[in-house]
């Protein structure tokens, strides 16, 4: 007998609630699954988006991607298909009804092997634009989460079964209302496709001078054409997601490996510590040495 998205959910946030006491986020034993609760309403916090998707079963949250907000609650979940900086909100939740939810990160190749053995044409959606999405939650979306959730109480199983579920509901999103977006990121030869991997290839180069030009032919695009669709799915530019990427990994060199900043520049690929140090306090707020003296002592938070 099928189940209401309310049953359903209730059971979710039974088991998430549970695991999530005194924690906000919190891994799981299945791969790629995380869980967060939130007890209080927040600003927008800056965060980074990987590809992903997050259902809410109790609260509102809500992201910020450039100038675009999208909220998403017990009706409507979350999908994001690129890897970016964005602010996250906290829009209802209390101590005695904590936001609480999940987060899966996304297969693509996963995605793009089952759109191929089901032989999915191409939905009839025109290009879309964009990293991140609102989709309605419906109870074939959410039953395999209640199946891969409890095997949290049956660890042996974990690496058997859920495969196969984390597969299904892959397969489920391929059949929502945004299986158009998903179909584009996951398909070879889209521009959304193309977009991931000029992401991907800035992740593995993100030290080196950008050359445009050098980028354009990896992901077989011309330079302008790049630029243009690099900016509508992101909201960035590439030279400025690289001055992102460079920015959060000087951050991490000098809060985890004890870098100073010139040594975290130069190692990020900056030529100049004077020149770092200024897009360091325009991204962070402060200066590298005063922001990593706040961050050990947990008064602020990293993006």
């Amino acid at each position: 007998m099928n189940r209401d998205i309310s049953s359903i959910q209730t059971d979710l946030a039974k088991v998430i609630e549970e695991k999530t006491v005194g924690q906000e986020d919190c891994a799981t034993l299945i791969e790629n699954l995380s869980f967060f609760r939130r007890e209080v309403i927040t600003e927008p916090c800056p965060c980074t988006i990987e590809a992903s998707v997050l259902f809410v079963v109790q609260g509102t949250k809500q992201l910020l991607v450039g100038e675009q907000g999208f909220i998403y609650d017990t009706q409507h979940f979350l999908l994001n298909s690129l890897d970016l900086p964005a602010s996250s909100q906290v829009l209802d939740a209390s101590a005695e009804s904590p936001c609480l939810g999940l987060m899966l990160k996304l297969d693509m190749l996963l995605m793009a092997d089952i759109i191929s053995q089901n032989g999915m044409p191409p939905p009839y959606e025109s290009s879309i634009s964009g990293s991140s999405a609102i989709g309605t939650v419906t109870p074939s979306l959410l039953e395999p989460f209640t199946r891969l959730l409890a095997l949290l109480d049956e660890p042996d199983a974990i690496a058997t079964l859920s495969p196969l579920i984390v597969r299904e509901i892959h397969y489920r999103l391929l059949n929502s209302d945004l299986a158009g977006r998903l179909w584009q990121i996951a398909s070879t030869g889209s521009q959304a496709h193309r977009i991931s991997r000029a992401i991907g290839w800035l992740r593995k180069h993100y030290s080196k001078p950008l050359h445009i030009e050098e980028l354009a032919a990896y992901v077989q695009m011309s330079s302008t054409t790049l630029y243009h669709h690099f900016r509508e799915h992101t909201a960035m530019s590439p030279l400025q997601y690289q001055k992102w990427l460079r920015l959060n990994e000087a951050q991490r060199l000098m809060l985890n490996d004890s870098l100073d900043a010139s040594s975290a520049a130069f190692k990020v690929g900056y030529e100049s510590p004077s020149h770092f140090s200024r897009e360091y306090a325009r991204l962070f707020g402060q200066s590298p040495k005063r922001h990593i003296e706040e961050l050990r002592k947990g008064s602020a938070a990293p993006i």
